[in-house]
């Protein structure tokens, strides 16, 4: 009995496989609206990459504003303990 393994099934075209996909795609669209089409598919890429670049620089600078942020914190509470000390020693 033969079982198919699942990876062989999403395998990638190949050959001829190829050839046949570009002849239905210049049957179903044409030679005029193929350039298009890849324009089309080409601005949706680069939107998807400035989108995406956009929301690492964002994480990024968040990252960097609460490390900052934890590093004025530190320091309050430094300069809270000195003013305890201070205040402790007026007393």
């Amino acid at each position: 009995m033969f079982i198919a393994k699942p990876f062989l099934l999403l395998s990638l075209p190949s050959g001829m496989e190829w050839i046949w996909i570009v002849l239905v795609v210049i049957i179903l669209f044409g030679g005029k609206k193929i350039p298009e089409l890849a324009k089309g598919i080409g601005k949706g890429i680069r939107d998807f990459n400035d989108a995406k670049d956009g929301i690492k620089k964002e994480i990024e600078t968040g990252m960097k504003d609460s490390q900052s942020n934890a590093t004025s914190a530190g320091e309050i509470n430094q300069a809270g303990a000195s003013m305890k000390e201070g205040m402790k020693e007026a007393r």
